[in-house]
């Protein structure tokens, strides 16, 4: 018995090096990123520049909403929802049986990417600063984003990813104990 709880224990050090370093490199990497994008063209006199011409661009651009522009102008509501998202989100880290490094490293981006965009919305009168634009077609863009949201993205797809793996390994587990 003893060796089972050392061995939760064990796991829970791991996780925690895993998701707090994950998530402070994370949320600083995208405020770091926003500034320095921001000050830059702000120092060229420029609006954007060209990274991969016709396709990708850095841009200085400001989202008073969510996602694509939904609810926009809804500061208190969008931080609201921002900060129940990271309670969830740390409920779930600091609460949940999972096991799976990916799992450790899917809620790290998420939060990170849900702070980066938080601390935009409560210290940037509401607005997230934006900075990468991509052409998908000529002459149409996607809205513009920032490294949040590509964490955020990238988050959410491991949490996919992971339930494949968690789903055959419960699975297994409780074959092994029929």
């Amino acid at each position: 018995m003893q060796l089972k709880t050392q061995n939760s224990k064990l796991k829970t050090v791991k996780a925690q090096l895993i998701f707090w370093p994950l998530m402070a490199a994370g949320f600083a990497l995208d405020l770091w990123s926003k500034s320095t994008v921001f000050d830059w063209l702000q120092q060229q006199r420029v609006g954007s520049v060209s990274i991969i011409n016709g396709f990708l661009q850095l841009v200085a651009a400001e989202n008073a909403g969510a996602a694509f522009g939904i609810a926009t102008g809804q500061r208190r509501l969008l931080i609201a929802v921002s900060i129940i998202a990271l309670i969830a989100i740390l409920t779930v880290f600091l609460f949940s049986k999972a096991e799976h490094k990916l799992v450790y490293i899917a809620l790290a981006l998420f939060t990170a990417g849900v702070c980066g965009n938080l601390y935009d919305r409560i210290f940037n009168n509401g607005k997230v600063r934006d900075i990468i634009d991509v052409v998908y077609w000529p002459g149409r863009h996607w809205p513009a984003f920032n490294l949040a949201d590509t964490m955020l993205c990238l988050g959410v797809g491991l949490i996919i990813i992971s339930s494949f793996f968690t789903d055959k390994s419960s699975r297994k587990h409780a074959q092994q104990h029929r």
